[in-house]
């Protein structure tokens, strides 16, 4: 062996020697500040009377401590952190006449979330999430790389409104979650708080990761309805609405710029959690559970959000939760634009509801309890108001209806394909004659449209029908059912509804009544009939079967009022005979002609200059 490798033998052993001594130097120090805090703790623990002087402790339930806390220092630098990591944990709760929110002591999280006043389809109490469905964790790094969901929290201060959890440093120092639930609120405050660990947490720490994952439970009757209406929102701020990811489907998203919140949506309740300060980035995921789950999950979200960090003696990043109802007037008070994730439609349709809509509905809610007599004086305030609208819509169906004898002649003088130009004009000139616009129909029914849909958004995101009975129907906001099938049959489900089955033979009705003048002997308007009549009335029944009762229910009065109307209409307002002579008495007589018209007459003309020209290429 030469001379250089015995200098780097002994250099090695040396280095060896050297980093031996100075871990157990390090070990011995943080033993010795263990023993310490310990003595500090059992000091006022004595002053406080909770421990009897006269009391001996067992030397060997004293070694055994010392011994868990030899061996724990191998897993943490920190010997306060060791200790931390094997205390047992305890749940302590906070309440208030809308919330009870219980904690693990193990991370200072949140364990479990119910909400009062409110219950499950089966009439269980409601969790947002159950016991041990939730994880609330802080990762950062303190000489160490830490996560607070593996620390027990000791409770530094629990009032009836203010829970408040720390985790001590050896070092000095402590990690702070204090949570304030106020009286009359679904609102907990939360503050992380890093007090005097400037000497523990390096300068050049400017980042901490916060994880929040729960898992949604079902709450609703119908899984289908439930997860449509069920997503995650994320809200930057600026923006006139969050972002959506889910609605039945399991989905996942990287948020690279700043985010102010995000929320855990069921279709009637919803976790938000909100930073002030806003999140840096983070990686938000939703995914969910088969309608078969054992459990009776509904979904799992995800979240693990990146916050901004600054040393200093004490640091407070303030959080806000929100666990409740999905109610419009109750998420609006809180000024942060969490209504909007509430499904009411776009610009047009979701201005409508938010000031037309949901005004009407909670004015009349102050003179009525029952929500079906509700929908029906909804729908009939609303038809009065479009009334002259629909009017006109009405009247002109009727008055081509009247004209059905005159058309069927057109039809029968131009039967060919190629005088379909010829035909149209002619019927045209007809109503022309007899004072009808076909035209004068379509706007009117056009402008009725974002009610419609107005409605279809706004009954089954209405919390307010939630488990409300009307009738045979237990829950307004769910299917009702008067047949179940015991099997999931595809489209159609595993049950029959009678409000949508109502609400397709009322539409059949109208369909009928509103196509009658059409002639039996025009193929277009003989396809456009069968539309109308029989695969539309069909499809909305299939739609409606699995959709909120309440929705159907006011198709259904909406149709019913529609049939009485155009009954009315045609009854008294309309005279087919006068009208048949007006167009007679006006034959051969010559009209002004429209500019529509005159397009027609020329698009004519360019279709007979063709046809010759293909004959004359013929031949």
């Amino acid at each position: 062996m030469d001379k250089n490798s015995v200098i780097g033998f002994i250099l090695i052993a040396a280095i060896m020697f050297g980093f031996t001594w100075y871990e157990s130097s390090q070990s011995r120090k943080r033993i010795e500040a263990q023993r310490q805090l310990d003595s500090i703790a059992r000091a006022e623990a004595i002053a406080c009377g909770e421990i009897d002087t006269t009391a001996t402790l067992d030397l060997a339930e004293a070694e055994a401590t010392q011994a868990q806390v030899v061996n724990a220092v191998s897993a943490y630098k920190d010997s306060a952190l060791a200790v931390a990591h094997d205390a047992e944990s305890q749940i302590v709760a906070l309440e208030n006449d809308k919330l009870r929110i219980e904690f693990n002591t193990k991370g200072a999280q949140l364990y479990s979330v119910m909400v009062k006043d409110y219950y499950n389809y089966d009439s269980t109490a409601l969790y947002i999430f159950k016991p041990g469905n939730a994880e609330y964790n802080i990762s950062i790094y303190t000489g160490e790389y830490i996560q607070t969901k593996d620390f027990n929290f000791q409770v530094a201060e629990q009032t009836d409104s203010t829970l408040v959890m720390r985790l001590p440093f050896a070092g000095g120092g402590f990690i702070q979650q204090s949570y304030t639930l106020k009286a009359g609120s679904y609102s907990v405050d939360n503050m992380l708080s890093f007090v005097g660990m400037q000497g523990v947490i390096p300068r050049n720490v400017s980042m901490f990761d916060l994880d929040f994952n729960v898992t949604i439970p079902r709450m609703e009757k119908g899984y289908k309805n439930e997860s449509q209406y069920s997503k995650l929102d994320l809200y930057f701020n600026g923006d006139k609405k969050p972002e959506e990811l889910g609605r039945g489907r399991s989905g996942s998203k990287r948020v690279d710029s700043r985010l102010s919140w995000f929320a855990y949506q069921q279709q009637f309740f919803s976790a938000i959690l909100r930073s002030p300060k806003e999140f840096a980035s983070g990686q938000l995921s939703v995914n969910f559970f088969s309608p078969d789950d054992e459990s009776h999950n509904l979904m799992a979200c995800t979240a693990s959000m990146r916050q901004e960090f600054q040393g200093a003696e004490t640091v407070e990043i303030p959080y806000e939760f929100y666990f409740g109802p999905n109610h419009y007037q109750t998420l609006k008070a809180y000024d942060q634009k969490y209504e909007k994730i509430i499904p009411l439609g776009g610009n047009l349709v979701g201005w409508f509801t938010r000031f037309v809509i949901i005004p009407l509905f909670n004015w009349l809610h102050r003179f009525f309890d029952n929500f079906g007599l509700i929908i029906l004086l909804m729908t009939i305030i609303i038809k009065i108001v479009v009334m002259p609208l629909t009017n006109k819509s009405f009247l002109s169906s009727a008055k081509m209806s009247a004209l059905k004898p005159e058309i069927e002649k057109i039809n029968a003088k131009y039967p060919k394909q190629e005088d379909a130009m010829k035909k149209q004009q002619a019927t045209m000139d007809l109503y022309k004659r007899a004072g009808v616009s076909p035209a004068g129909g379509c706007l009117p029914t056009l402008l009725t449209f974002p009610i419609l849909w107005a409605m279809f958004r706004f009954f089954p995101a209405s919390i307010e029908l939630r488990q409300q009975p009307f009738l045979w129907c237990h829950d307004l906001s769910a299917y009702d059912s008067i047949l179940d099938y015991g099997t999931r049959i595809p489209i159609l489900g595993d049950h029959l509804s009678l409000f949508a089955l109502l609400m397709a033979v009322t539409m059949w009705l109208y369909s009928k009544m509103t196509m009658s003048n059409q002639a039996a002997n025009d193929p277009s308007a003989a396809s456009m009939k069968f539309m109308s009549v029989w695969m539309m009335p069909i499809m909305m029944f299939f739609i409606c079967n699995n959709l909120s009762a309440a929705l159907s229910y006011y198709y259904l009065l909406s149709q019913l009022f529609s049939i009485i109307q155009n009954w009315v209409l045609r009854k008294w307002f309309v005279d087919p005979e006068k009208l048949l002579a007006k167009a007679r008495a006006n034959e051969g007589k010559p009209a002004k002609k429209s500019k529509w018209q005159q397009r027609l007459e020329e698009a004519q003309k360019m279709q007979e200059q063709q046809l010759k020209a293909q004959q004359k290429n013929r031949r």
